[in-house]
């Protein structure tokens, strides 16, 4: 990919998490038609974290009051971040997942977005999963990822294909995501498929003990 391109994509993605923020002060959703259902997975962590970011904004700005040029330019800085913070909140509010009469759509904030037709969904279940930082996608696997955590698990008769942020297209064959009502999403879907003619049977509940570093907790 070109540096042009990839310029484009961020420009593209900062817009969005932009346009994002004037939705959530409105209240509004993006995407998400009459008869829909829509998922949530948005973070109350990043609250806390906005909170320390203003916190170290007044700090810095107390101890570079008497250099106005340098407080000038650290306070753009710290303004930004806040916003920055605040719009990938927003982003994941306005933009959550949607299940539609035919269609999986499960979206990351602002960042990227799969969109699963109901009759390539071969299984679906409660999965919950606490992965490491250090995991990356991989092997057909995409995991949607709220702090470090999914909690549904989606298998696919069919591959799709997902674009990253940067454009990278990958083959997808399952997929991980967080819900934050996690059997409830399941149990919608479920019953989304069999109304659509699917069949994506439940799955026998099993646990197994977290593993040494990225340790998984699994629930079907």
């Amino acid at each position: 990919m070109s540096r042009r391109t990839a310029l484009r994509r961020l420009a593209a993605h900062e817009a969005r998490w932009q346009i994002s923020l004037a939705r959530w002060v409105a209240r509004q959703r993006i995407g998400v038609a009459p008869g829909d259902l829509a998922l949530g997975y948005a973070a109350a962590l990043v609250y806390g974290l906005t909170f320390v970011c203003v916190v170290e904004t007044v700090g810095v700005s107390v101890l570079l009051a008497g250099l106005p040029g340098v407080h000038a330019v650290m306070l753009v800085v710290d303004v930004y971040t806040v916003l920055t913070i605040l719009g990938f909140q927003a982003a994941a509010v306005t933009r959550p997942h949607v299940l539609t009469a035919d269609t999986l759509w499960l979206r990351d904030g602002a960042r990227r977005e799969i969109r699963i037709p109901l009759e390539r969904i071969a299984a679906v279940r409660y999965d919950l999963r606490f992965v490491a930082a250090t995991e990356k996608d991989g092997d057909g696997v995409v995991e949607l990822r709220v702090g470090g955590q999914t909690s549904v698990t989606v298998e696919l008769s069919e591959p799709v294909v997902a674009v990253r942020l940067l454009g990278r297209r990958e083959t997808v064959r399952t997929v991980r995501f967080h819900a934050d009502d996690a059997r409830a999403a399941v149990a919608a879907l479920r019953a989304r498929l069999t109304e659509a003619g699917g069949g994506a049977a439940p799955e026998t509940r099993r646990a197994t003990a977290p593993e040494t570093g990225g340790g998984t907790l699994r629930q079907g």
